[in-house]
């Protein structure tokens, strides 16, 4: 009895562990890789595209006990870009940033994917992988939480000594559901990925995109967004045991105050 109940506990460990990987918990930084590197990778002509002309501060965050995805800057089909290789990996690079709601309004991106995961399915626990993803964090009210997602929450805290972030929205690329689907993450609700592109047709090929962050966050989640406190791009193949690899583009945001 009592292995099954260590065994249960370590499995809610890993698993509000990867809750804050995928949301990016500054609590993480003590996974960060090496500081020349990621100065290294700070510098690069993607970071600071993708910083808006401010201070680049994007870091790797890793997971405690998963095999981390690599990231390099190079120049690909003539663009700034990002490359990132999985192989049975997970981590993120993200920026911390600060949007108030009524500052909101776009975010700009693209990817380059050459395959899909065949065993890859963003619904279910052990196959939630995907070769992309564009990682929005927002603020919010907790006291919404139910009471499954405020005892995530309170045990992230505990593990980390950061809560769980509000709502987490991504933009991903599914094998089947179309465009426009919402897929609610097995783990918690507030985390909810909107799928923008959708099977093989435009494999191989670099795909722009600029969404608008309150409707989509609207169509997601069902209300208007809170503050925008942090950006990321994340390539994951570890619950598949898959390798798969990326090319991103710079992520750049949209504010009010650039369109007046």
């Amino acid at each position: 009895m009592q292995n099954l109940l260590n065994r249960r506990c370590g499995r809610i460990v890993l698993a509000v562990l990867g809750l804050m990987l995928l949301v990016g918990c500054s609590a993480l930084r003590s996974g960060a890789g090496d500081p020349a590197a990621e100065s290294a990778l700070a510098t690069t002509p993607w970071a600071q595209a993708s910083s808006g002309g401010n201070t680049p501060v994007w870091r790797h965050y890793k997971l405690p006990g998963k095999q981390p995805s690599r990231f390099s800057y190079m120049r690909h089909d003539g663009r700034n870009a990002m490359a990132v290789t999985s192989e049975s990996s997970a981590s993120m690079l993200r920026q911390a940033v600060r949007m108030e709601p009524a500052e909101l309004i776009s975010v700009r991106f693209s990817w380059k994917v050459p395959e899909l995961m065949a065993q890859a399915d963003m619904a279910l626990r052990d196959a939630d992988d995907s070769p992309v993803r564009i990682v929005l964090i927002f603020e919010g009210d907790r006291d919404k939480f139910s009471p499954k997602n405020a005892m995530l929450s309170e045990l992230a805290r505990t593990l980390t000594g950061e809560e769980l972030p509000y709502a987490t929205l991504m933009y991903v690329w599914c094998n089947t559901r179309p465009a426009g689907s919402v897929i609610v993450n097995p783990r918690t609700d507030r985390i909810r990925k909107l799928v923008v592109e959708s099977g093989t047709s435009k494999l191989h090929q670099w795909v722009d995109y600029e969404r608008n962050i309150h409707a989509d966050y609207r169509a997601a989640f069902g209300e208007v967004p809170g503050a925008l406190i942090g950006i990321g791009i994340m390539t994951d193949s570890d619950n598949t045991r898959s390798s798969t690899k990326a090319w991103y583009g710079p992520v750049t945001l949209r504010a009010a105050a650039q369109a007046r």
